[in-house]
């Protein structure tokens, strides 16, 4: 009786003595010689074994109301050559690792190709998507902080919380805000992609016409969102910020790949 054999590679290596000192980490390459993966690794004296997903790792996934269920996983490699390295300290080792298709699998190599290619053109729109959604929130959270240092009747105020409402429902497009999760039945832009996502990275077979069509309509209706939060910001930020400048209060500044303004940074 034992548990059931890893569908992870195994990576078994030998120490000859506990390492103490450095740092000791394994990494696989491509061919192309680009790390897609680090698996955890032992210090400890003897033979010791990691196991590799053969995944890369998980997308970056908006932040929402609700957990991305579909997106807990990265693609698979596709099958080939790898390296093996293993660091120690300053030293370095390297085996070549194959990958190969189960032989018990019933979808050709071109099957597969098809899976990858779609599973990270979702992997990229999840990130894009990602850096569209952290834009958003830095300028929404950037006008609520200056919002708050005004007195309520002030007209400059009043703007700039007008102007957080429109920002907001921009975001609001992208991904789900009420709590509850699945209980609420709301679904945006990021709730269909991680669903998509998930249904192909989970699958090996060839995708269908309809999901591939699916990625491309979702990337559309992305781009248009991020097109109207640019043509909100070009329209409205110049005369926000003229404002804000009136009362010495610094600019809001649009977020380059996301973000939201440091503890302790001033404002005004």
């Amino acid at each position: 009786v034992g548990d059931n054999p890893t569908d992870d590679a195994t990576i078994v290596y030998y120490q000859k003595r506990r390492h103490i000192f450095g740092d000791l980490k394994v990494e696989i390459l491509d061919a192309s010689g680009q790390v897609v993966g680090t698996v955890p690794s032992a210090k400890r004296r003897g033979l010791c074994r990691a196991t590799w997903s053969m995944r890369l790792k998980p997308p970056r996934v908006p932040t929402a109301a609700s957990a991305a269920g579909g997106a807990f996983i990265g693609p698979r490699v596709m099958p080939g050559a790898y390296t093996v390295r293993m660091t120690k300290d300053k030293a370095v080792y390297t085996t070549p690792l194959r990958l190969v298709n189960d032989p018990r699998s019933k979808y050709s190599l071109a099957d597969r190709r098809a899976e990858y290619d779609l599973s990270m053109r979702l992997y990229a729109l999840l990130g894009e998507m990602t850096s569209a959604v952290d834009r958003i929130n830095g300028t929404r959270l950037a006008l609520d902080q200056r919002a708050a240092h005004l007195p309520a009747s002030d007209p400059l105020r009043q703007r700039l919380e007008a102007a957080s409402a429109q920002v907001d429902e921009l975001r609001r497009k992208i991904v789900a805000t009420k709590e509850g999760g699945m209980i609420t039945g709301e679904e945006r832009l990021r709730e269909n992609l991680c669903d998509l996502y998930g249904n192909v990275v989970n699958y090996e077979g060839r995708p269908t016409q309809t999901q591939i069509d699916r990625a491309g309509a979702i990337a559309h209706e992305l781009s248009d969102v991020v097109a109207s939060f640019d043509s909100w910001a070009a329209k409205e930020l110049p005369q926000v910020n003229a404002g804000l400048q009136s009362k010495g209060a610094a600019p809001v500044e649009l977020p380059v790949s996301g973000g939201v303004p440091k503890k302790g940074a001033s404002l005004w």
